[in-house]
């Protein structure tokens, strides 16, 4: 990370009521999880945004509105404005290769069929840092569904619980290595 420049951590997911709380959003909820419940949101090119102050560090938290397949705008945008380095570019995403609740991170990589993915590598690039959040795949559910079904469905309760206490353990380890 380069010191004395912003971090942007991105949180993936599609605007609007129809899509809140899908698996599809679960960048968006821990995004929203991270930056805190009293957080004021704010409307800008392609975003939505909040910043805050973490440990010395300038955090920008976004949840782009361009919806999924179209996030490289919107981070492209947001990198431009504030000079952010691609190095302090952390960007959150369902993984429905992941188990259920699993964590991983890596820097740069493929995009392994995510839209969302492939449209920020396009725009700026593939060498940020990706938080996938599992959500499991429907060929392990007892339902068969198809995958576009699955990501755009919801959690169940206890889907849910499994999800954001895996949310809450990846905030508290990125949270606290900014100090």
């Amino acid at each position: 990370m380069q010191e004395n420049k912003p971090i942007l951590i991105v949180g993936l997911g599609n605007p609007g009521v129809e899509y809140m709380r899908t698996r599809h959003n679960v960048g968006f909820m821990a995004v929203d999880y991270m930056a805190g419940a009293d957080t004021m949101w704010k409307n800008e090119r392609f975003a939505q945004t909040c910043h805050k102050n973490i440990g010395g560090y300038r955090v920008i938290f976004a949840k782009p509105q361009t919806f999924m397949n179209d996030s490289g705008r919107s981070v492209r945008a947001i990198v431009d404005f504030y000079k952010i380095p691609i190095e302090n570019v952390f960007v959150i995403h369902d993984d429905m290769d992941l188990k259920l609740g699993d964590v991983r991170t890596k820097v740069g990589g493929t995009s392994a069929g995510h839209n969302g993915i492939k449209s920020i590598d396009a725009n700026i690039g593939r060498e940020y840092t990706r938080i996938r959040i599992g959500i499991g795949h429907p060929r392990d559910s007892d339902v068969p569904i198809d995958v576009v079904d699955w990501v755009l469905g919801r959690f169940t309760p206890e889907q849910r619980t499994i999800v954001m206490n895996a949310v809450d353990a990846m905030a508290t380890d990125m949270l606290r290595s900014l100090g």
